[in-house]
């Protein structure tokens, strides 16, 4: 993977043109909703750059005829699927289990937004569950496939949306408060960032590097739950991207940033983003909340707690 940012890249660029000269064919990668939106354009990228990818998607048969359309357009036939269900740790141990060899890109992709009050079966808020929880879980089941990598990177895909919220340490999944799910969102996009954080101090002596990203203003399938005026008003209010521009900033963290402890753990426009204390144009920027090193740790012992919860749950159930 090359190392060099460069200052061509911004904006407009798209993730085909971030991995021009980039040669990925002795990589493997993962991408976690893949089968549409930003995440398939992601994979089609990094299969482009000769990559070895895996789309782990819910819906195995969308994925499958994503895969066969990226595998034409391509002309990489090592693009394959695995079933994963970011709200069901078990399909997360069981894609793990099932893994072999090494991997050099985690891209975790998959996402919703500010969803009706709904919960897991483990009674975990359903918006932290699947855009944080289920992708740390991933992450740590995944951890000897990504030493073996030795020089592995894990892409969190988050969005300016995490300014609305810090972790809600005492409540996080809105048992005593009135859900919220502007807030609810914001704290699992604050997650995604801390994350990659904690990650990067954790595991960085294996080879191991993360950070986190805005993609941009991209609509997709993602909005399903915004009301359709909302929705609208935002298309004509904020600068929008295409899907392929989308997961530029994806690509440009999976295979061009600087990653490593002291260096920026969130992107924008394919570089990093500045601090801020309010996001700018309601896209631009990363508040002091999410790059909190202290909160980073305390969230790793918190999800870590909740992961093994959910597994001795399942087992007593088995």
């Amino acid at each position: 993977m090359t190392e060099t940012g460069s200052p061509s890249f911004g904006a407009d660029s798209t993730a085909l043109q971030v991995v021009e000269g980039v040669d990925l064919s002795d990589k493997t990668a993962l991408v976690t909703g893949a089968s549409s939106g930003i995440g398939i354009e992601t994979a089609r990228a990094l299969a482009a750059a000769g990559a070895h990818v895996t789309l782990a998607v819910r819906d195995t048969e969308a994925g499958e005829r994503g895969a066969a359309e990226l595998r034409a357009s391509t002309g990489n036939d090592n693009v394959h699927v695995a079933h994963l269900d970011l709200a069901d740790l078990a399909t997360v141990r069981e894609l793990a289990s099932a893994w072999s060899g090494p991997l050099h890109l985690l891209i975790n992709n998959a996402g919703i937004m500010d969803t009706p009050e709904l919960r897991t079966a483990d009674g975990y808020e359903m918006q932290f569950a699947v855009n944080h929880l289920g992708h740390f879980a991933l992450a740590n089941a995944l951890l000897p496939a990504l030493t073996e990598a030795g020089n592995a990177r894990i892409v969190a895909v988050s969005s300016s949306g995490h300014a609305s919220s810090g972790i809600r340490f005492d409540d996080p999944f809105f048992v005593r408060d009135a859900y919220d799910r502007g807030l609810a969102y914001g704290q699992s996009k604050t997650a995604n960032v801390l994350f990659a954080l904690e990650a990067t101090r954790r595991w960085t002596d294996r080879g191991i590097t993360a950070a986190a990203l805005m993609p941009g203003g991209i609509w997709t399938n993602l909005q399903r739950h915004w009301d359709p005026e909302v929705l609208a008003d935002m298309k004509r209010r904020f600068p929008t991207k295409t899907p392929e521009q989308g997961a530029a900033t994806s690509v440009f963290v999976a295979t061009r940033a600087t990653l490593g402890p002291g260096t920026p753990a969130y992107y924008e426009d394919c570089h990093p983003a500045e601090v801020v204390d309010e996001i700018v144009d309601g896209v631009h920027g990363v508040v002091p909340h999410a790059l909190d090193a202290a909160a980073a740790r305390r969230l790793w012992e918190l999800s870590e707690s909740l992961a093994s919860s959910a597994v001795e749950r399942s087992r007593s159930l088995g």
